[in-house]
């Protein structure tokens, strides 16, 4: 946007997205990383009823959808939780608070698909190269996202249609595998799917919600289906339908999928397991072609979650330099790509340092680690969505038509999120450690540009138009 425009001169995003597209749009955001790297995870937590956690998360998703319907309806604009987040408490610290964290939970979410992408390809390719090799073709992996970010990508909903079509028919060829092994009398114990085995020092209360914060990760995207608002026909009608058919459309898939899996590979074997569901394949299709390509398609299925993630957190570092709460170097355009070159190197080094981090403390559990924080930042904005709901109820000039939730459901889903997010839940704590490093160094950046700001007599700083935030430098 050139400096002088205003919002009044700014011409309004084409309304494109039918319901068939949206409904594209938010499955394609669902599904991915979630399922392909963490069905052992969450099978190791709770035995052979993976399924479980799979189900709680997608209940607890539906509760918190409920609260994103009645506010995107209300408020059709881009931005999220923290246009969401600004309207309801008009704090800028907490509006900059809930933006920062959704792009930590963005670059968490990318660094998870990065090291996923690492081990798929070293199994693809058959190479020995231990935890090391991974953690190295992560990081080339995450530098060639940064170098794509970089050179300029616009999105479109053509290629989003494909990427989804793709990941798509990953766990369809999983769940063939299954019924394959299932009506050729293959190696099955459907005995395991409903067998708790949980650890010793936890009992099962306290396994599945272990689990859950893991599942969660999994069901986590649709949230991010409220930016189109603005390029959706009729966002009043079609949201509500379309959000919540795309979620159990998801959910409904992670559970087969959680039940073949069990199936046919022992708990064990899932837990030691970094690409999970290429074990299911082998077991359920030795000798195919499927056993080959299936590291292939599970490295495509992420590649575009991890893409979109780190588009989206170099964007809001770079809004929200530009509304003077972050210091004004992120705020650099490259002078020939018209990208945000300094913005885009400092979330490509931060999701480095995860990278790096997990390799080195937390190799054996990286990827539950980096997905675990993951669902960790965005329950809490979650919960936080769930109370400006209810905060919002008193602004009725905004209401028109718009959907309401049942008043019991923001309440449980304020109360869930808020238990799922602290220890009872049965978190390590080297995702609190993760996400409060994150949440620190946006504290310290938030203070240093305070006194850029005072000194360069700045008065003005603030997010005050929280739709700006993902601006696309022009």
């Amino acid at each position: 946007m050139a400096q002088g425009d205003t919002v009044e001169s700014q011409p309004e995003l084409r309304r494109v997205m039918g319901p068939g597209l949206l409904l594209l749009f938010v499955v394609g955001d669902i599904l991915g990383t979630g399922v392909y790297a963490l069905t052992g995870d969450v099978a190791a937590e709770v035995g052979g009823a993976a399924w479980v956690p799979f189900l709680v998360a997608f209940l607890i998703a539906t509760v918190t959808a409920f609260s994103y319907l009645e506010l995107v309806t209300k408020y059709p604009q881009a931005a999220g939780a923290a246009l969401y987040a600004h309207k309801a408490f008009g704090i800028q610290f907490v509006t900059f608070l809930v933006a920062f964290v959704v792009m930590c939970s963005g670059i968490t979410s990318a660094s998870t698909a990065s090291r996923f992408f690492g081990a798929n390809f070293v199994e693809g390719f058959g190479l020995d190269w231990g935890k090391t090799g991974v953690a190295a073709i992560a990081l080339l992996f995450m530098a060639l996202l940064a170098a794509v970010n970089l050179r300029g990508v616009g999105e479109s909903v053509k290629l989003n249609v494909v990427l989804t079509i793709i990941e798509a028919t990953g766990l369809m060829l999983v769940l063939f595998v299954g019924l394959w092994a299932f009506t050729r009398g293959g190696d099955v114990d459907f005995s395991r799917v409903v067998a708790f085995d949980t650890e010793s020092d936890k009992n099962a209360f306290m396994a599945v919600t272990a689990a859950t914060s893991l599942a969660f990760f999994a069901m986590v995207g649709f949230e991010d289906s409220v930016n189109m608002a603005e390029e959706t026909k009729d966002p009043v009608r079609t949201f509500p339908k379309v959000l919540l058919s795309g979620l159990t459309i998801a959910g409904f898939v992670y559970m087969l999928v959680a039940i073949v899996a069990v199936a046919l590979v022992p708990v064990g074997t899932l837990a030691e397991s970094e690409t999970p569901l290429v074990e299911v394949v082998k077991a359920g299709a030795p000798g195919l072609p499927i056993e080959e390509i299936f590291p292939f398609i599970s490295m495509f299925a992420v590649s575009n979650t991890a893409l979109i993630n780190m588009l989206m957190a170099s964007r809001l570092i770079y809004g929200m330099s530009r509304q003077h709460v972050l210091p004004p170097v992120f705020g650099r355009v490259h002078p020939r790509r018209l990208t945000p070159w300094v913005a885009i190197a400092f979330t490509t080094a931060i999701a480095f340092g995860l990278i790096l981090y997990v390799s080195v403390f937390a190799s054996s559990d990286a990827i539950s680690i980096l997905g675990g924080t993951t669902s960790l930042l965005l329950l809490a904005v979650f919960a936080v969505v769930n109370v400006a709901v209810l905060v919002l109820r008193r602004d009725v000039k905004a209401a028109g038509g718009n959907f309401t939730t049942p008043t019991a459901l923001p309440i449980i889903g304020f109360f869930v999120s808020l238990y799922l997010v602290t220890p009872l839940s049965g978190r390590p704590g080297q995702q609190y450690l993760l996400a409060g490093v994150l949440i620190v160094v946006g504290i310290v950046l938030f203070l240093i540009t305070m006194a850029i700001n005072r000194r360069l007599g700045i008065r003005d700083a603030g997010i005050t138009d929280p739709t700006k935030l993902a601006e696309t430098p022009d």
